[in-house]
C-alpha cells in the first residue's frame, strides 16, 4: 500500500514533468516545478504604485483606483501538473524556497499552503497543485518550465478532542471550501 506520494496529472501526462524530489539526504521538502512557462507580474507595475501616490498626495483613492491596487496584489496561481496522495490524517505544507525571495522577490502571500487528503483526484481540478505567488520585485517575473519555485513537506497533524466530525466532502479543487 502506498502511503504518501505525487504523480502526475492526466492533463500533463505527456509534458516531461519531473515528480517533486528533495535535493539532499536531510532536506525535509520536497521541490515543486512550474509545469509551463509562467509570468509572475511585478506589484508595482499594476497600480499599487499608483494608488500609493495618490493616498499619499490627495489622501482618498477612487473606486477604480482602489480596483487597480487591490489587484496588484493578488496572486497568480503557477500550475505544477502535480497531485500528492497522503494519509487522511497527514497535510502536504508548501512553503516558499529560500532562493525564491532572495533571488527571484516570489514569495507564497499567505506564507504557505495547505494540501488536504481530500485534494487529492477531487473531480473540479483532478487534485492538481498550484502555488500562489506575488512578485514584489520591481520587474516581471518570468518563470520557466521545470524552474522550482516552493517546497513541500508532508507532516502529521492532530484534530481536537471534542470536535464533530464534519459531514461535508470536498466538492470542489482550489479554495472549494471558502465562503
Amino acid at each position: 500500500m502506498k502511503k504518501r506520494g505525487f504523480e502526475i496529472v492526466s492533463k500533463y501526462a505527456n509534458e516531461n514533468l519531473s515528480l517533486p524530489q528533495r535535493q539532499t539526504k536531510q532536506a525535509a521538502g520536497y521541490d515543486f516545478e512550474a509545469a509551463v512557462d509562467f509570468v509572475v507580474p511585478s506589484i508595482w507595475k499594476q497600480g499599487l504604485f499608483k494608488a500609493l501616490h495618490v493616498l499619499k498626495h490627495v489622501g482618498k483613492l477612487e473606486e477604480a483606483e482602489k480596483k487597480a491596487g487591490d489587484q496588484a496584489l493578488k496572486p497568480v496561481l503557477v500550475p505544477t501538473g502535480i497531485k500528492a496522495y497522503m494519509q487522511p490524517d497527514e497535510v502536504l505544507v508548501l512553503v516558499n524556497r529560500s532562493s525564491g525571495p532572495l533571488k527571484r522577490r516570489l514569495i507564497l502571500p499567505n506564507g504557505v499552503g495547505i494540501i488536504d487528503a481530500d485534494y487529492y483526484d477531487n473531480p473540479a481540478n483532478e487534485g492538481e497543485i498550484f502555488v500562489q505567488l506575488i512578485n514584489y520585485g520591481l520587474f516581471d517575473y518570468h518563470v520557466k518550465k521545470g524552474e522550482r519555485i516552493a517546497q513541500g513537506i508532508f507532516m502529521p497533524y492532530l484534530t481536537a478532542d471534542d470536535e464533530s466530525m464534519p459531514k461535508n466532502d470536498r466538492a470542489g479543487g482550489f479554495g472549494s471550501t471558502q465562503k
